[in-house]
């Protein structure tokens, strides 16, 4: 069988949506190590062909998409779809179905996993709930055999009379060792640049997945988000973590080195455990003299993993501020104190690791114009190198959201999915969503227009070309 990833051009002329960390959209480009796993082990039965078309990275406009269509002959096309994507790649199977209408399609990621009857256009359509790679495999067997999908968990299809099946849930994958390394040779010459790194060609990479702390308001990476999504609604909590051994990750990282790679950003919800993991990391990212960035708890900062950061080409650590206000923190269930933000950015500030802090604006209904304003203070006196200033969304499938419908504090109708990173559907008590819209924009011009950031990120850069990439994706998050 011939088997096509794509990843859909936007149809509406917004920047299209950020499939991996999946609530923002595009400000720089980085392959979805997430989709590319799902085609690795696709790609382990040679009886199948694997392609991966990525619309987005080659700038394809809705009219070339459509010629693509008109000619290609895969049997299933498959898409990672999150929740801003939805509309999309509903447009895209529209666009699928006027020359393929016996064509299979296969949807995975958070947006079917929630959204499945929506996702489910036709008989054709299946969608992949959760975890994906065990589900798309047999699936894909399945069909190559012309046999019942009744039997194939963790799937959601429509039968006969057009009536939504949802089968058991699968398993989460026990032993994420034996998954191969993801299929990234199908990206062909495609080249990425992370702005944080200053170095290319760049990748990312995954050592585990999902994260055991209870933040009301958090939407993990798309992948933890689809497997967190599918796991509570059998079992009411969120999955066990999964890990990668340090063995298996050292594997990976030397292929990517051989194979010229320079950079790698890390994309587990939370990268650093405990010293000794960390370690072992870090001692594999300095003797392949990789630069690499990760995201990480405030609280997980101890003085030897900071040095560990700084000794091994470590060049950001991404840390989840969303307030310095302790009423605020306590409300979202962070499990962090301001104090804990502080003392992890003068540890890897002393260490020379670049900090990233993340900022959310309404995570809590506690939120008035003066808290905002002061964790732009606290951010700015800190001195960190990178903001990220985003706009809390009530995501279905978390706390916050329960909390908000029942209050009311949802402009709309109901939830609408949203760029975080410039728009809001929640008025709050204190603050509303134009309100929140206006802090947002103020926070990131105050921050990334001021002499002392400009002056600092300029020595950085290696080549005229990354400097560019930054201030592609500096126009991008300003001005859309």
């Amino acid at each position: 069988m011939k088997l096509t990833f794509i990843v859909p051009p936007c149809f509406d002329h917004k920047q299209p949506a950020e499939r991996t960390a999946g609530c923002t959209r595009v400000v720089y480009l980085a392959p979805n190590i997430y989709e590319l796993s799902v085609a690795a082990v696709l790609e382990q039965n040679k009886a199948d062909e694997v392609a991966y078309r990525d619309f987005v990275y080659h700038k394809t406009s809705p009219e070339e998409f459509d010629k693509f269509f008109a000619t290609d002959d895969s049997d299933v096309y498959l898409i990672w779809t999150v929740n801003l994507s939805i509309t999309t790649d509903l447009s895209a199977i529209e666009v699928i179905r006027r020359h393929r209408p016996d064509a299979k399609i296969v949807l995975m990621g958070p947006g079917p996993t929630h959204f499945t009857s929506r996702c489910l256009p036709d008989a054709n359509v299946f969608v992949v709930r959760g975890e994906p790679e065990e589900t798309t495999a047999e699936l894909i067997e399945v069909l190559r055999k012309n046999e019942d999908v009744a039997g194939v968990k963790g799937l959601s299809w429509l039968n006969a009379e057009g009536k939504m099946v949802n089968n058991p849930p699968r398993p989460l994958i026990k032993d994420l060792d034996a998954l191969p390394t993801v299929a990234r040779h199908l990206l062909g010459d495609a080249k990425y640049h992370n702005p944080k790194l200053k170095c290319g060609p760049y990748t990312t990479m995954i050592t585990s997945r999902n994260c055991p702390y209870k933040c009301i308001y958090c939407v993990p990476s798309s992948l933890t988000f689809a497997r967190e999504i599918e796991f509570s609604n059998e079992h009411g909590r969120k999955p066990t973590i999964g890990f990668r051994s340090p063995e298996s990750i050292e594997r990976e990282v030397a292929d990517l080195a051989a194979q010229g790679y320079k950079a790698i950003g890390f994309m587990d919800d939370n990268f650093i455990w405990n010293e000794k993991r960390t370690a072992a990391i870090c001692d594999t990212m300095r003797r392949y003299g990789i630069v690499w960035g990760c995201q990480a708890r405030a609280d997980a900062i101890t003085e030897p993993i900071a040095r560990m950061l700084g000794e091994s080409n470590c060049r950001y650590v991404d840390i989840g501020v969303e307030s310095f206000n302790e009423d605020i923190l306590k409300y979202i269930k962070k499990g962090e104190t301001a104090e804990d933000i502080y003392r992890a950015v003068a540890l890897l500030r002393k260490y020379k690791v670049p900090v990233k802090l993340n900022v959310l604006i309404g995570s809590s209904p506690l939120e008035t114009r003066e808290t905002v304003l002061d964790t732009l203070r606290q951010t700015k006196k800190l001195g960190a190198d990178q903001v990220m200033f985003n706009i809390v969304s009530p995501f279905p499938g978390t706390e916050y959201y329960k909390i908000c419908k029942e209050n009311g504090w949802i402009a709309t109708e109901d939830y609408v999915p949203t760029d975080v990173q410039r728009e809001s559907i929640l008025n709050l008590p204190n603050l509303s969503s134009k309100e929140m819209e206006k802090l947002l924009f103020r926070n990131n011009l105050s921050f990334f227009l001021s002499p002392r950031f400009i002056a600092s990120q300029l020595g950085r850069f290696r080549s005229l070309s990354e400097l560019t990439h930054a201030f592609k994706a500096l126009k991008i998050k300003l001005f859309g």
